[in-house]
């Protein structure tokens, strides 16, 4: 007899929920499991869905599964797999990355819209601690936006990441909202239970997770009875500049590495399904066409508040009732090298005295994840400050850049573009645009 286990997704809200958010939480409630379509043959939801939000489902699906198979079984060795469940070779196949599951609803029916009558200028920020949902909020707020900081409290430790901005912002910003959930948990328990993971996969200890990658659209969906509730109509992640050279693209097969949920095209995704569901609702971000190194420069010069509340770190921990990073994570290494390249100082952001010290050997020793050229500009600066790391000069990180496929300023809704870009402008270069695979000068955009 097959033996079955069963876990209860739960999510705790500010405000009394209706029957109008049900299709909503349905959707929330699907998304977690996407990331295991590569594992089952069925995902049964039994609810009915509508036909935009069946195609919604069935697009992520296809995407996290390709994602998964790439970047968790293929392209690095996942220590959280057993050897014998890696693909071989002649198994990275285009057929192999896609979804063995089909999604089966107790029924479908046509689109109606959930929820009209949105305010164009309230913006809903997904809001973690880190620089680029800080920065996003401080210039929307400088552009006259009604800014709406919005956390999702998983219930284990990674919450510690956004403790010390949600506090902040709970003593600044009356419309700081959090919505509670259990979702961690239930990572956990799908792990417990697939084959293919070692079965102590709680003592192995990475910077990475282990098979999801992409929980963006959870919180999203968790957090849209907020935008129904508000009437917020923008919905902003702080997803900053990815170089689109880097081609994402294995053995012929398209991925994303990793981060779909931080593309552009996650974002027009979306924006296809609200139109069917949730009419005048924008899904945006104000700092794609910029680096990490610009949106650190912006946040601790302009906003060194908001900044001195970040905390981007894996293993943040709490000494005396503070929020402390780690200092030694790639998350860590990235800040801290961000913030000597712009002559900022770590220990504002609640760094210690000995990660400053220590920060160039453990730079040295090549443990940090970022695009090439950005880590090599920022170190370049970083030993312009004094600090003994080589780089290499890459003056277009320093720029915005223009380029529609990945970062399309149009997208920018009218009322907020030519203010943010002129916050951003001060702190850049100017502007560069792609030609030959090379970033070179551009004229200011006329798009704003």
């Amino acid at each position: 007899m097959a033996k079955k286990s069963s876990f209860s997704l739960q999510a705790k809200y500010p405000h009394a929920l209706s029957e109008a958010d049900l299709p909503l939480l349905r959707l929330a409630s699907a998304m977690p499991i996407l990331n295991y379509g590569l594992f089952t043959d069925q995902i049964r939801l039994n609810y009915p869905i509508s036909h935009a939000d069946r195609a919604l489902l069935n697009d992520l699906l296809g995407l996290f599964s390709r994602d998964i198979f790439i970047n968790k079984l293929v392209r690095r060795k996942n220590p959280y797999v057993l050897p014998e469940y890696l693909p071989t070779e002649s198994e990275v196949t285009e057929e192999n990355a896609k979804p063995r599951a089909k999604i089966i609803s107790k029924s479908v029916f046509a689109d109606v819209p959930i929820i009209s009558g949105l305010n164009a200028n309230s913006c809903g920020v997904l809001s973690s601690g880190g620089k680029e949902s800080l920065l996003t909020y401080g210039m929307l707020k400088e552009a006259g936006a009604n800014v709406y900081p919005l956390y999702v409290n998983e219930s284990g430790g990674h919450w510690r990441t956004a403790l010390a901005a949600y506090r902040y912002h709970t003593k600044t910003e009356p419309n700081t909202v959090r919505v509670w959930l259990n979702v961690d948990r239930f990572y956990n328990f799908m792990l417990d239970h697939l084959q293919i993971i070692r079965p102590n996969h709680r003592k192995v200890w990475l910077d990475t997770y282990p098979i999801r990658l992409c929980i963006f659209p959870v919180y999203v969906f968790y957090l849209l009875p907020i935008f129904a509730a508000q009437k917020i109509s923008n919905l902003l992640i702080g997803s900053e500049f990815d170089d689109p050279r880097l081609a994402p693209i294995y053995r012929g097969i398209k991925h994303y590495f990793g981060v779909y949920d931080q593309t552009q095209d996650y974002d027009l995704r979306m924006e296809q399904w609200y139109q069917k569901r949730m009419p005048t609702m924008r899904q945006w971000s104000a700092v794609r066409p910029i680096s990490g190194l610009i949106v650190e420069r912006i946040l601790t010069r302009r906003y060194p508040k908001l900044a001195s509340v970040q905390r981007s770190c894996h293993s943040c921990r709490l000494e005396g009732g503070e929020v402390v990073p780690c200092g030694d994570c790639s998350k860590c290494l990235g800040i801290q090298l961000f913030l000597q390249a712009n002559g900022a100082d770590p220990t504002a952001l609640n760094y210690s005295k000995r990660d400053v010290e220590l920060f160039a050997q453990r730079f040295n020793q090549g443990s940090l994840r970022l695009d090439e050229d950005e880590r090599e500009h920022a170190a370049y600066l970083a030993s312009r400050h004094g600090v003994t790391v080589t780089g290499k000069e890459n003056p277009h990180v320093e720029s915005i850049h223009l380029y529609k496929a990945t970062a399309d300023l149009q997208l920018v809704p009218k009322q907020f573009r030519a203010k943010l870009m002129g916050i951003i402008e001060q702190y850049t270069n100017g502007y560069t645009k792609l030609e030959d695979e090379k970033w070179v000068i551009a004229e200011a955009s006329k798009e704003f």
